[in-house]
């Protein structure tokens, strides 16, 4: 069955983003490969418990490298949440997420489908950290 297996991040530098997803918000760096002339194949993963047991897509982190894509660095979704990181354990990665210095927009709130903050990424990407319900399906959460 067909899957989104990577999205593309525009990002300004590579190692500021690698250090954000991998020190504040516990992913894994899967793949960082020298592509020549100063451009990188950089991937990083949710870990396996925020990631529904390693189902979900990776990030692909690609440095911005033109004024067109340096113009939409933390613009990507156009000012709403357009990326979802699930978690098992809502308390836990909000803790640990916070006191990496990760900026919540917001307290954490029930909403009938889980527990949800919106939080924002080194450049001001709006993300929403979530814990479905047992009740819920992830085609429930609203858009």
């Amino acid at each position: 069955m067909p899957r989104i297996a990577t999205v593309a991040l525009v990002v300004h530098e590579y190692d500021e983003a690698i250090a954000f997803f991998v020190d504040a918000l516990g992913f894994t760096l899967d793949e960082d490969t020298d592509m020549g002339g100063g451009k990188r194949w950089v991937v990083v993963t949710p870990s396996q418990a925020a990631n529904d047991a390693g189902t979900g897509a990776s990030l692909l982190l690609a440095r911005a490298a033109s004024d067109e894509q340096r113009a939409v660095v933390g613009a990507q979704g156009g000012g709403r949440v357009w990326l979802f990181l699930h978690t098992d354990d809502f308390a836990r990665d909000h803790a640990r997420m916070t006191a990496a210095g990760v900026h919540f927009r917001e307290a954490p709130r029930q909403e009938p489908y889980g527990t949800v903050a919106v939080f924002e990424d080194l450049y001001g990407n709006p993300w929403d950290l979530l814990q479905m319900s047992d009740l819920s399906e992830p085609s429930e959460v609203p858009s």
